[in-house]
């Protein structure tokens, strides 16, 4: 959803636009008493900006220009001779799927697959970073 000011008919509102394109007018005290700006989100919101195509990073990390992404995984995959699979035993020409999954940009520049600690999970500082 996005918000704007407007005016409508003398009046101090707000223009509406939802996700489906729907745009919709409300007064500026009803639309007020309704939505709070979202400067913190918590570990559920997080996720749910994943799932859109934002990277989202916690405020209170300490890395500078970390961040975290949803990777979309991939299908029909092949197990190449030479490659960490063969050298782990996957026999060479077995197809996979590489599965959906969260990585961490981090401050050397690599993306490392990131799991959630109870303190990301329970964190109320979660925010959406924009791209560069």
């Amino acid at each position: 959803m996005q918000a704007w000011p407007q005016e409508k008919d003398g009046q101090s509102g707000y223009a509406v636009k939802y996700s489906d394109g729907y745009i919709s007018w409300s007064p500026k005290d009803v639309f007020e008493s309704a939505y709070k700006p979202v400067t913190c989100m918590n570990f559920g919101h997080a996720v749910e900006a994943l799932k859109s195509g934002h990277r989202v990073a916690r405020a209170g990390w300490n890395g500078k220009n970390m961040f975290l992404v949803l990777v979309p995984g991939s299908t029909g995959l092949t197990v190449d001779e030479g490659r960490p699979l063969a050298k782990a035993g996957v026999p060479v020409g077995t197809v996979f799927d590489y599965l959906p999954h969260i990585d961490m940009f981090t401050t050397t520049g690599s993306f490392v697959p990131w799991l959630a600690s109870q303190t990301d999970m329970l964190a109320e500082d979660w925010m959406i970073v924009s791209a560069a």
